[in-house]
């Protein structure tokens, strides 16, 4: 596991250049990706510059690394899981290896097939491949947005990295991007390919670019998840999903160093823990909750962890570690992102990284499998579709003229709202009314659905379930999931992996029809019934906390005081309508309604600003990577 930093210049290079003499210092400050080893590659055209985390013992494992005379150079963060399969392949062709790393069976495969060479790679992933003969660079990210992968078009040249702080160095600041911001505002995360700075953006998952010196940079998809449901018997997909989940789990541990697991209170992983342990009896299982009564998922993983025969290890987050950690938090996220469950996810990183140096964890598996209760929301709202599109809208206008606390008025608007409309994926923090008060910025011609529309087009023909799965995958897990699962658990140079993201995996889940999925007032119900026998009983059908954070008791009491001052200090005026924020602040806190999660996501804006464009607040990174 590793971080990369890069740069193909539209000129020839020289010694005295800028950005060459940057390298370094770009390298550094993702030391946190990769405190084992560090590595550089120059000539006439590009630059590479990479940080190593050591996870499997392999011979040739030091990049960048050279292939056929030197004639490709690569710079790879990630694992690929099939590498030894693919290495036999390759062998059988007449391919020869000089090393035992999987960084050099991705070269050999790319020397075979170019660009096809990323449809066959199972794994996570962040390439760059530069091919000196050519003059081409290829980079590509794996299929899910497991790892991320940045970059930047200037006149000069093409900058990329595994973190946007890379990019950021050399330059005084980046002017926020608008569309970017307004965005947020909406997601409580920035939606890919955007991000806040203007001139940056994110490779999409399962794309790869190509850039040949003196022509364009060119993007293209390599792979598109796809949800296609055959019928078929409950029986018949437990087999498929314990058999597929069971073969994931174990090429995930491929490993020289301990492997351990997060544990929380759910199904997801709590099985990938069950399945772990047949491999590896003796794993470590990881927990953290919060000092207040309802916030603390420590008891529930400890009951199951004695029941799977594993050791689990907890901890409890304080209100004032939290806010003294929560700068370093937003620093490594590189964008805001106000998820409230970053934080429970950044500590108990911090304690696994005493431990182990990789952990397992069950991301993905509510998107792949249907684990939202809002997937059961098609089946309570199916009778709106019955009545006629006229008579729907006469009921939601009458809808709209009730006060907003008269019980079943949110049921009845979303009954009469078509799904395009209503359901944008898991967060919804502004809606556009709400946006036009505390964005001064606000453009009424930029709309949420110039993100989700062009998702819901290539969905067309899916059910309603699917749909949302759809949505879901590609908004809220790329963005916001696997953001802070990345980035929290890299911030203590730690490696997460997630069997549920596995393309053999989603080639079984995509079959599964909503009648298994959503069934017996549940969800994910056949993943729960393929489970049974497997996890404990006590978790196959209890509902998911989700490190569950005290945002709404501590805004109102320990946090007040401090939320109060973060929007007075902030100098985001040109941004922010403040008065209006400390309005959700104060109605919050005299319990007129639950503002938090809106007010969390401007303050979460407010101390990335300033972070990254005031720099109030500075973060030392190395000090961070030797804490």
């Amino acid at each position: 596991m590793c971080g990369f930093v890069g740069y193909i210049s539209n000129k020839l290079l020289k010694p005295d250049d800028h950005d060459q003499n940057l390298m370094p210092e770009r390298t550094a400050i993702i030391t946190h990706r990769g405190p084992d080893d560090d590595g550089f590659y120059t000539d006439d055209t590009v630059q590479l510059g990479f940080r190593r985390l050591s996870i499997i013992d392999l011979e040739g494992g030091h990049q960048p690394l050279s292939y056929e005379n030197d004639r490709y150079h690569i710079i790879f963060n990630g694992e690929i899981y099939n590498y030894l399969e693919l290495k036999k392949t390759l062998e059988d062709k007449g391919y020869q290896f000089a090393t035992t790393s999987d960084t050099e069976v991705i070269l050999a495969l790319f020397t075979d097939k170019r660009e096809e060479a990323f449809k066959d790679l199972r794994g996570m992933f962040g390439i760059v491949i530069w091919d000196k003969q050519e003059k081409e660079l290829y980079a590509a990210r794996d299929p899910f947005g497991i790892k991320p992968f940045y970059f930047m078009e200037t006149e000069d040249g093409t900058f990329f990295a595994s973190e946007k702080k890379s990019l950021l160095v050399g330059k005084d600041t980046d002017p926020v991007s608008q569309a970017a911001l307004q965005h947020y505002l909406t997601f409580q995360f920035v939606p890919e390919p955007y991000t806040m700075a203007e001139s940056i953006k994110r490779l999409e998952p399962g794309h790869y670019l190509k850039k040949k010196v003196g022509d364009d940079l060119k993007v293209k998809a390599y792979w598109k998840p796809e949800f296609h449901p055959v019928k078929q018997t409950l029986d018949e997909a437990k087999q498929k999903i314990r058999n597929v989940l069971r073969d994931s789990v174990k090429i995930h541990m491929r490993s020289d160093v301990p492997v351990g697991a997060f544990l929380s209170s759910g199904i997801d992983s709590t099985s990938i823990v069950a399945l772990a342990k047949e491999f590896h009896p003796a794993i470590k299982t990881f927990t953290v909750g919060f000092e207040r009564e309802g916030y603390s998922e420590i008891d529930i993983a400890k009951d199951s962890a004695e029941k799977l025969g594993v050791e689990n290890i907890h901890t409890v987050i304080t209100p004032e570690a939290f806010v003294n950690e929560l700068p370093k938090i937003i620093w490594h996220m590189d964008d805001p992102v106000a998820d409230p469950a970053a934080i429970p996810l950044y500590f108990v990183a911090k304690e696994a990284s005493k431990h182990v140096k990789v952990v397992l964890s069950g991301e993905g598996a509510d998107e792949l499998f249907g684990g939202y209760n809002i997937y059961r929301e098609p089946l309570a709202l199916n009778w709106f579709n019955k009545i006629p599109a006229p008579g729907r809208y006469m009921i939601k206008k009458a809808a709209q003229m009730l006060p907003e606390d008269v019980k079943g008025k949110s049921y009845i608007m979303r009954g009469c709202t078509p799904m395009q409309k209503r359901y944008i994926g898991n967060a919804f923090m502004f809606n556009e009314d709400e946006k036009k008060f505390v964005l001064k910025t606000h453009q009424v011609t930029r709309h949420f659905t110039d993100i989700t529309s062009p998702i819901y087009q290539r969905a067309a023909s899916y059910q309603d379930v699917e749909k949302m799965q759809y949505i879901d995958m590609h908004t809220w897990l790329r963005g916001d999931i696997l953001v802070k699962a990345d980035r929290m658990t890299m911030a203590h140079s730690l490696e997460l992996r997630v069997p549920f993201l596995d393309k053999e995996v989603f080639n079984v889940a995509s079959t599964i029809p909503s009648s298994i999925k959503t069934a017996e007032k549940t969800t994910k119900f056949a993943l729960r019934e393929a489970m049974r026998g497997i996890v404990p009983d006590s978790i196959l059908y209890r509902k998911k906390l989700g490190f569950p954070v005290p945002i709404r008791v501590w805004l109102k009491d320990e946090l007040y005081d401090w939320a109060k001052n973060i929007i007075r200090d902030s100098q985001t005026d040109e941004f922010i309508n403040k008065s209006y924020v400390l309005k959700l602040l104060e109605d919050h806190k005299n319990g007129k309604r639950d503002n938090s999660r809106k007010i969390w996501t401007v303050l979460v804006f407010m101390i990335w600003h300033q972070i990254y464009i005031e720099k109030s607040i500075t973060i030392d990174h190395l000090q961070l990577v030797n804490a």
